[in-house]
């Protein structure tokens, strides 16, 4: 079996740290915001100027003015603080983020990501990616596995335009959780179910 897009979420949050301040992505990444526990007390990021996101605004409370980077409306936590784009970019060049969770397209066994374009295909541009590749402290890619055409995610080298060289630290899929070690993918955890022969990957691209 493999997890729903709400365990890679909770996955992912098993990974952050007590105290930490965390930027979330457009996309899977999003549903984060709405499942932190409330025992971990974390700041979440928006590149658009908020620190304090808390997630998804009951109707009764949803506000035009309240967006994160994505054009989504948002709640946001006690304690909650706005500024403008400067300063928000300030905060992830000068390194103040622990955590980027980011969607992805591809990762490839040196840590490179794509993320932002397929050749052809109308984008909306990289919005601040390049930026949090390189300013947050540890970069994780949240993605399914396999692509449309059922070919996996997790490559030897990117095929499509970069976002960044070398940013990606761990990548959570349907499938399971992976470092990059060693210009390969060590298995940290698999789904239930899912064994090593069904990732699509080859033997040499894995690392014990």
């Amino acid at each position: 079996m493999t997890w729903s897009k709400e365990q890679m979420a909770d996955k992912v949050i098993s990974l952050f740290e007590n105290h930490s301040t965390i930027n979330l992505g457009i996309g899977l990444p999003t549903l984060i915001a709405e499942r932190i526990p409330k025992g971990l007390d974390v700041m979440i990021h928006s590149e658009n100027g908020v620190l304090g996101v808390k997630g998804r605004p009951q109707k009764d409370h949803v506000s035009p003015t309240l967006i994160n980077a994505g054009k989504e409306t948002i709640d946001i936590g006690k304690g909650a603080s706005f500024f403008d784009s400067a300063l928000s970019f300030g905060m992830i060049r000068g390194g103040h983020l622990d955590y980027c969770v980011l969607g992805g397209m591809e990762v490839d066994i040196e840590g490179n990501l794509a993320n932002w374009m397929i050749p052809g295909k109308k984008v909306t541009g990289m919005g601040g990616a390049m930026d949090l590749v390189h300013g947050a402290k540890t970069i994780i890619v949240m993605m399914t596995h396999f692509n449309k055409a059922g070919r996996p995610k997790l490559l030897e080298k990117c095929q499509l335009p970069l976002t960044g060289l070398q940013v990606v630290d761990l990548v959570v899929t349907d499938k399971g959780i992976f470092s990059i070690e060693k210009k390969g993918f060590k298995v940290k955890e698999l789904a239930d179910g899912i064994k090593s022969n069904e990732l699509g990957l080859g033997d040499s691209l894995i690392k014990e």
